[in-house]
């Protein structure tokens, strides 16, 4: 029988916002795989660092380009695509051979999560189980101490990717904004925000829930250089008894 993938959600950063059943899920997985770029740890395997079993196989899937080449670039896609196919394939091989497979994922695994990617090609021809773990977002809310959401609210959530009109346009129109996936797209943000009348409500907060965190209003940053795991939010205002 072939065995199982799991993809694991490992939660934002802090070992001890793992579930019980994130952390029994990889202490039992014969195989444990993971995302990062080239030459990096990655983040979900220093989270997983004390749960993972000694006889495990590791299999770390390194992407072939984070931000070498533009988002809107098809080259970008192109490689992509192809980085996906193959990490299928890697762990086609260990199910078809029996073992189960942790694929050990930041967050939430259905959340903006390279683990969709190879859910979507596995699950035809693997049962696939997935484990929910507390998004980046969620923790970031709670390191901040920022309440983002009261009454009626709507909460938006958009990546930095977007083009600078489509996130003044959407943040115009939203009570409560998250901003995800910065790095280079700050500067382009942080003039969104302006036009959307939100930049002085806005937080930035940089490695949250880990060591390192970062926590401050955006218009303290002063144009500083943002890393692409980090976020923004603009907390509601809402209706309130």
């Amino acid at each position: 029988m072939s065995g199982v993938l799991y993809g694991v959600g490992l939660g934002p950063g802090d070992p001890e916002l793992v579930t019980i059943k994130a952390a029994r899920l990889v202490r039992e997985a014969p195989v444990v795989a993971w995302f990062a770029k080239k030459g990096r740890r990655g983040h979900a395997r220093a989270i997983a660092d004390g749960f993972i079993a000694f006889a495990a196989e590791q299999v770390p899937l390194y992407y072939p380009v984070t931000t070498e080449i533009p988002f809107a670039d098809a080259a970008y896609e192109q490689a992509l695509a192809r980085f996906y196919e193959e990490s299928a394939d890697a762990l086609a091989k260990r199910l078809d051979g029996g073992a189960d497979v942790a694929l050990l994922c930041e967050g939430d695994p259905m959340f903006y999560g390279s683990f969709m990617h190879l859910y979507e090609r596995l699950r035809p021809r693997y049962r696939v189980e997935v484990c929910a773990g507390v998004s980046g977002m969620s923790g970031c809310f709670a390191a901040s101490g920022q309440t983002m959401t009261w009454g009626d609210d709507v909460l938006t959530v958009l990546p930095g990717t977007l083009s600078e009109q489509d996130l003044a346009t959407r943040l115009a129109t939203t009570d409560a904004a998250v901003v995800m996936k910065l790095g280079a797209n700050l500067p382009k943000v942080e003039r969104a925000l302006r036009t959307a009348g939100l930049f002085e409500r806005a937080v930035y907060i940089e490695r949250g829930t880990m060591p390192g965190e970062r926590i401050l209003p955006l218009a303290r940053l002063a144009g500083a250089s943002a890393p692409y795991f980090s976020m923004i939010l603009v907390p509601g205002n809402g209706r309130r008894p």
